[in-house]
Parts: structure tokens; sequence; C-alpha cells
């Protein structure tokens, strides 16, 4: 009978030791070691480039403030006042620039043309930064090769429309009484009613998908030019930061971790990397427990970390970030109120998710 009358105040007390060690755990992660300055020497050129590709919408893109230093919420506020990633800027002042990492960025609508934004050494431009320049600064530190950073993305897509993988089938969904059918890839339009016949119009279902894989091979197939002095390359994992737009789609929410599974193994395919690592970040204002299709989009991301254990061939390859505690304010559709810190957040934190996938 004690033990009875024991147990549920032991596990009342499990219970908040979990909830303890789960709040250190994070508090280490948002605390961690600032990375040190980089020592502006160039990679070993004889080894093959480390290729890191950025995919998304908006959020990856980037729209964190460069800004001034007596401009709140900006990069140089946050390095120069509040004294933060201290590794961007050296001792008098300047922003560093790292010569084993390489910056580029390319950017077109659907299979359409090109335009190259960067195509320099990692370091802080004037403008705006996306999660590259906490990413780049992480995997650099921690890879022995050169590392190029390959962002191809364009803001307002969504997973299960435009960002569509090959292969993705049509399903049902009914809402409000009708059934739709929903495009599978290469459909057109991106639903229409069962039973009727679909009405094709200038887009088709994962054209946003082909256009920045495409771009970010034509890149790769001129890579001395891109990274001066490369010879080959490798294709070391992937970054994802998406959502926003599926959110406003109950149909392609509730498919979005089916849509997600099949992008990660369909990239892996496509760059013939089945080994690559691939890292996604969640939506910064979604809080755990979020309900709808915000919740279900949360939840759809977090199922695929690998440490979950519900996709085993995940395991140890496939990391998602929560990042609702490192976001700044604000939301994915208002792009943060354009918040350097949250980028950096973000940034810093899937750069180091990948460093430890890169090594146990």
């Amino acid at each position: 009978m004690l033990s009875l009358s024991i147990r549920p105040a032991a596990d009342k007390l499990l219970s908040i030791i979990a909830a303890a060690v789960l709040l250190a755990s994070t508090a280490l992660a948002n605390d961690a070691e600032p990375l040190p300055d980089p020592d502006g020497k160039s990679a070993d050129m004889s080894k093959p480039v480390q290729v890191y590709v950025l995919l998304g919408q908006s959020n990856m893109l980037g729209f964190g403030k460069v800004g001034s230093v007596d401009k709140q919420g900006s990069l140089t506020h946050a390095v120069k006042e509040k004294k933060k990633y201290p590794y961007l800027i050296d001792d008098d002042g300047n922003w560093t620039e790292r010569k084993d990492v390489r910056n580029v960025r390319v950017m077109g609508s659907g299979t359409g043309g090109t335009r190259v934004f960067n195509n320099e050494w990692m370091t802080i431009k004037g403008g705006n930064i996306g999660p590259e320049i906490g990413i780049g600064h992480h995997v650099g530190q921690v890879t022995d090769a050169p590392v190029l950073i390959l962002k191809s993305c364009i803001g307002n897509r969504s997973l299960g429309w435009d960002l569509l993988p090959p292969g993705s089938p049509s399903f049902e969904f009914e809402e409000k009484g009708t059934v739709w059918h929903y495009a599978g890839y290469k459909e057109t339009p991106l639903r229409w009613e069962k039973g009727t016949e679909p009405k094709a119009i200038g887009w088709y279902a994962g054209m946003q998908y082909d256009g920045d894989i495409d771009r970010a091979k034509k890149v790769l197939a001129e890579l001395d030019k891109y990274y001066p002095g490369a010879k080959k390359y490798e294709i070391a994992g992937f970054f994802f930061w998406q959502g926003d737009k599926d959110r406003y789609n109950a149909g392609h929410a509730s498919r979005y971790e089916q849509n997600l599974v099949h992008l990660i193994k369909q990239l892996r395919k496509d760059f013939d990397a089945p080994n690559a690592r691939f890292v996604c970040a969640t939506l910064g204002q979604t809080a755990k427990g979020a309900k709808g299709v915000e919740g279900q989009i949360l939840e759809a991301q977090l199922a695929v970390d690998g440490k979950t254990g519900k996709y085993k061939e995940f395991e140890g390859n496939v990391a998602t970030i929560y990042s609702h505690p490192l976001s700044q304010g604000g939301a994915s559709n208002s792009h943060y109120g354009g918040n350097a810190e949250t980028y950096m957040n973000i940034g810093e934190a899937i750069g180091r998710a990948m460093a430890e996938l890169l090594e146990p």
C-alpha cells in the first residue's frame, strides 16, 4: 500500500526532473559557446567542395536587416551594441570574412531565368541577411574542406504546390462538403472539384521545385565560377525553412508530413547524394500545442527528426530545429519584422544541428 501511495509522487518528480533537463539542454543550445573569429585562411583545395543547398520560401530567403548601430533589431546593433555573434567582427570593428566558405544565392520564378544575388566569401554586406550566415560559420568551423553555401529559393511558395517534388501523387480532400482533387506532380491547376475537368493554368505542381533544383545544378556545373579554384564537389547536406504558404491551405497542411518525407528522399536522389544530411527549421511563430493547420505543419516538421524514431531511415541524418524559442517576435508572413537576431539565431541553430549530424 505504501508503494502505491508513493508512486504518483515519484512519477510527478520524474516528470519535473525530465522537464528540468529539457529546459537546461535548451538553454545550453541557445547559449552555446560563441565561435572563434575566422582565421582568414583559405581551405585545402585538394579536397572536394562540401556543398550545402538551402531551400524554402521567404524564411530561407532572408529579411534580417543589417542596418546601423542605433537601429534596434538590426544585425549591426546586435553585434556592436549587444555584443552578440562576436565572430562576425574583428578587433577593429570590421565585418569578418571566411575564406573557406563561399556564399552563393540564385533565384528565379518557376522554371524561368536565373538571377545571381551573391557570389562571394562569407561576410556581411549591406541590405538583408538570412540564416546562411549562421549556417556557413558553423559548418565551416567543423569542416576541413572548402564549403559552398548554395541558396536557391524564392518567397511565397508552398511545399504542397510550388515545391512539390517529383513523384508526388495527387490526392482528394474534403472541405466544407466539397471533395477536391489536389494536383500531383506536374498536374495543373492546384485543385479542382472531383468529377469535373481541370482547366490548365500557366503553372504546375512542382514548377518551383524544378526551377530551384535546376538553378542549383547550373551553379555546380560551373563550379570554379562560384568557388575559385574548385575542381570537384560533394553534396554534404540540405537545409529547409518553409511552411508559411501551406498554412493557408487545409489540404496542403494535411499532407505536409508526407510531402516533407518525400522531399528529403527526392533531393538525395536528384543530387545523387544518398548520405547527405537534412536539417529543417519550424516556423518561428508557431509554438508547440498550436492547433489547426499551423499545428499540423509544426508536428509534421518535428516528426521527421531522426531522434523521434518515427522514420528509422532518418536516424542520425535528419534533424528538425524548433524555432519558436529562438524567434524575437513577429511571424513568418511579416518576415519577423526584419529582426536580424531571429535569422541569426535560427541560422546558428540549424548550422549547429548540421555540424552534429556530420560529427555525431
